[in-house]
């Protein structure tokens, strides 16, 4: 069964697309927690950070420097910007899917949750 996040890349769900490349998809989140909220993820599915594997390293590696990168065009780098990957339930993984919330435009109070 296909996550999420596979039907957006097959384009069989629509998504507000702000990044695509090769490797890695943004996309607006439905239900924002901040003014910015975008969802990063990896077209090959890693099901969470604590199942990646070494030979992930490199497609990491990518998704990482392209939060960075969308954050930036999204305006989000010179007042800062929360990046957020949860690991399972008790994390608030939603989606087995390996994705990162870019979160912005408002101070993060902390701790989170």
């Amino acid at each position: 069964m296909k996550t999420l996040f596979e039907k957006i890349i097959a384009r069989e769900i629509p998504a507000d697309v702000v990044y695509e490349d090769g490797l890695v998809l943004a996309i607006r989140d439905i239900k924002p927690q901040a003014p910015t909220h975008v969802i990063l993820f990896p077209k090959t599915v890693i099901p969470r950070i604590a199942e990646a594997k070494n030979d992930d390293q490199g497609l990491l590696g990518h998704l990482l420097l392209k939060a960075g990168e969308v954050a930036d065009k999204l305006g989000l780098k010179a007042g800062g910007y929360r990046l957020v990957i949860n690991n399972g339930p008790n994390g608030g993984e939603t989606i087995p899917h390996l994705h990162v919330h870019i979160l912005g435009g408002r101070h993060m109070a902390w701790p989170p949750g």
